[in-house]
């Protein structure tokens, strides 16, 4: 059962996200080359620890039902990219949302790749509220196993308040690294 949204940061957090993800589709390609760039050199220990620890820690949702009961759910349609790649379907945690957990276990998103009728747990993404995170942490940005997240700043061009958010294809193997946004081993066109 998907666990009810019903806190204003919540809310706010939910909202937040269903515009990043939007703004991240219409990312430019300037954008997606300058982040392919900055994280397709090869994975150090400390990138390739939080690779396994994510998988390790997300292992029990790879059935997507197991997600749907741990009180993740589907939020918006599968995110493809307008040039290349894509992300999949975003199941969202709205507990996970209002909290500021850096665990490698408890992502606020999971990511799956639908194939008739299928879901494939393909990766994970963290999504932080960056005001409720700095004042909890001295003004300090999150970093998770020497990964920093990406921060996107408001004012936006979708009005939207800041986050950080930080991508882990876990489960997916992607060949621009294992943090960036897109990954183009991960198709939406087989719904």
């Amino acid at each position: 059962m998907t666990t009810p949204i019903s806190h204003p940061l919540q809310k706010s957090i939910l909202r937040t996200l269903s515009l990043a993800v939007l703004s991240v589709a219409v990312a430019t390609p300037l954008l997606v080359a300058q982040r392919a760039h900055n994280h397709a050199a090869l994975p150090d220990s400390s990138s390739e620890k939080l690779v396994k620890q994510v998988r390790e820690g997300t292992r029990q949702f790879i059935n997507v039902n197991n997600a749907t009961a741990a009180g993740y759910g589907p939020f918006l349609g599968c995110v493809a990219g307008t040039d290349h790649g894509a992300m999949g379907v975003h199941y969202v945690n709205g507990t996970l949302l209002g909290n500021l957990t850096l665990d490698p276990a408890q992502p606020q998103a999971l990511i799956y790749e639908p194939t008739n009728g299928k879901m494939t747990l393909v990766g994970v993404e963290f999504i932080l509220d960056s005001a409720s995170w700095l004042a909890a942490n001295n003004n300090t940005p999150p970093v998770l196993n020497g990964q920093v997240f990406n921060f996107v700043p408001a004012p936006n061009r979708f009005n939207i308040p800041s986050f950080f958010e930080l991508h882990v294809w876990a489960w997916r193997n992607n060949p621009q690294g294992s943090f960036v946004d897109w990954n183009n081993e991960v198709t939406c066109s087989a719904q």
